[in-house]
């Protein structure tokens, strides 16, 4: 199934893309819920706990990433805009200053799957290839999206009859 066409990426921007082969419903569902985004957050090696998760406009998600060095790495969402199950707006810092970048993801239909796109602008091109050097930013933003889709396979692999 060919992906659903966005808009280019903007040399501010990364974009991250990938159809998911579950319905729209479940894959938001487990973009939004304490229970499930700690099982898949991340880049390859890292976990996610979740200290607060209130998602609704001007609620915060506030997380540790721990990497597979030990470090932790403090993260701060504030909600913008929530659309159920098609779309989350937040900012997305580390709670010690302004936010770093500005996310938009989206969730499309597709063929009895979800199309999700995930859209974060930086204030400038360099801040963009700033975290795109010294974080691996994109090739994270890739895995992460991978993670997701393996942790909702199990969810619809545990929900199916035997």
């Amino acid at each position: 199934m060919p992906p659903i066409p966005q808009a280019a990426e903007a040399p501010d921007e990364i974009l991250t893309t990938r159809r998911i082969a579950a319905p729209r419903a479940l894959v938001f569902q487990a973009f939004t819920s304490p229970e499930h985004v700690g099982a898949w957050w991340g880049p390859d090696g890292f976990t996610t706990i979740t200290s607060e998760m209130h998602v609704a406009p001007g609620g915060t998600w506030r997380f540790v990433m721990r990497g597979p060095d030990g470090k932790d790495w403090p993260n701060l969402v504030t909600y913008v805009e929530v659309v159920a199950p098609e779309r989350l707006v937040y900012d997305h810092g580390d709670g010690a200053g302004p936010p770093q970048f500005h996310v938009v993801v989206t969730f499309e239909e597709d063929d009895g799957g979800t199309f999700l796109a995930m859209r974060a602008k930086f204030k400038d091109a360099a801040a963009r290839q700033y975290v795109a050097e010294n974080f691996k930013a994109v090739e994270g933003g890739r895995q992460t999206v991978a993670r997701l889709a393996a942790y909702v396979a199990t969810l619809l692999d545990q929900a199916r009859p035997e």
